[in-house]
């Protein structure tokens, strides 16, 4: 192992694995789709990649205001997330501005790059102030995440996703996150 692969970001060690996700999905009798890739990091990255499987990829955004709440973001990839307006919407205390990765992975249990909805599973996520979810991303069928880990994606109904979230202790916030104030 290198001193830089010592020192990045590993999932938290109590966090659900893909195998408890898929378990959790069918209790919920939530269908799943799951397409294996090579590690994607980014929207950009994957973007070539995704172009083939029809329905809406996310980005996924772990955020915190001035006073240390924090939110999990869910957008369309295409999204131009305005975050100013999403403070605004949301009452952030102060602007919003992106988790450090440590405290990203200490509250989703995931590492950089592998943030999605499915984090919610974990006991930790329970940290989160908010869900929000993107209007424009739920307008897609099916929509695809990360299923903990950056290697594959994994398809669920935009419905499937609210009634997933929402069996994680969560009332997910649906908002335009291009246009905040405006939904």
């Amino acid at each position: 192992m290198t001193e830089e692969s010592a020192d990045a970001p590993q999932p938290a060690p109590d966090a659900a694995s893909r195998e408890d996700l898929f378990a959790f999905l069918d209790r919920l009798n939530i269908t799943h789709k799951t397409v294996e890739h090579e590690a994607i990091f980014t929207v950009e990255q994957g973007r070539a990649l995704k172009r083939q499987w029809a329905g809406g990829h996310s980005k996924n955004l772990f955020l915190k205001d001035k006073k240390g709440s924090l939110f999990l973001a869910v957008a369309l990839g295409e999204t131009r997330v305005d975050l100013v307006g999403l403070g605004k919407r949301i009452g952030a205390k102060g602007r919003l501005s992106f988790g450090k990765p440590a405290l990203m992975t200490e509250t989703l249990g995931v590492i950089p790059g592998a943030v999605t909805p499915f984090t919610l599973i974990n006991k930790s996520a329970a940290a989160l102030s908010s869900v929000i979810l993107d209007t424009a991303l739920l307008a897609c069928d099916p929509v695809w995440f990360h299923p903990l880990e950056n290697t594959a994606s994994t398809a669920i109904a935009p419905s499937d996703l609210k009634a997933f979230v929402s069996a994680c202790g969560f009332e997910a916030q649906i908002i335009d996150l291009e246009a905040p104030l405006a939904s």
